[in-house]
């Protein structure tokens, strides 16, 4: 994403028709890089963070999952990830020394105070120092730089069949039947930093008020 997608917390996700009518948030972890580096190791990559965040990886489903009329199925990140107010980012950063293990840490989400997500960042695929690693061999990694972590199960594309979903919501949690809609409230909870707060709100809307 680019530093144009983010906005802060209680400001609202915008909804565009236009755009896109399968809006779906994601609670996902962030590490905010505090110290530069490229082909960072592994094993030094956590001395290279300068805290942790929250990000709502707010995703244009309809536009992420593309099929051609030969049934073939791919993924069009750029489109499906980057948009205005898809990277709702906060309530604030929590400093490396008070993390010591970001692989320990409770991972939620709600809609409208149903639980939508609810996992752990031990169960990352990837670890946050794997990510820094990677990401550094491309890109000399710069103090401000956001790397957005991943999700758990529970988002609405589990559910879209039509978008591949299987139908398959994790014990506890409460299907999310639809996207997100003008009106929704999103929580992203990340223990020990916070809970990110974000409305849905329709673009005519969002700018009505804004004036």
């Amino acid at each position: 994403k680019t530093a144009d997608c983010v906005v802060g917390p209680d400001e609202p996700v915008l909804f565009d028709e236009r755009f896109s009518k399968k809006i779906d948030c994601e609670t996902e972890l962030a590490v905010v890089i505090g110290k530069s580096g490229r082909f960072i190791r592994t094993e030094d990559a956590l001395q290279h963070v300068f805290g942790y965040t929250i990000v709502n990886d707010v995703t244009a489903r309809d536009r992420q999952v593309r099929r051609t009329p030969e049934g073939l199925t791919w993924y069009e990140l750029g489109s499906g990830k980057a948009f205005d107010s898809s990277a709702p980012l906060g309530p604030c950063i929590v400093t490396a020394d008070d993390i010591p293990d970001p692989q320990k840490l409770a991972v939620r989400s709600r809609i409208n105070g149903e639980l939508r997500q609810s996992s752990t960042t031990a169960n990352m695929i990837w670890s946050c120092a794997d990510l820094i690693h990677f990401f550094s061999r491309n890109f000399t990694l710069q103090p401000g730089m956001v790397i957005i972590t991943g999700t758990p199960a529970g988002t609405a594309w589990s559910n879209d069949k039509e978008l591949g979903g299987k139908g398959h919501t994790p014990p506890g949690l409460v299907p999310a039947l639809r996207y997100c809609l003008p009106g929704d409230g999103v929580e992203c909870e990340i223990e020990g930093i916070g809970t990110l707060r974000n409305p849905v709100a329709a673009l005519d809307q969002a700018r009505a008020a804004a004036e």
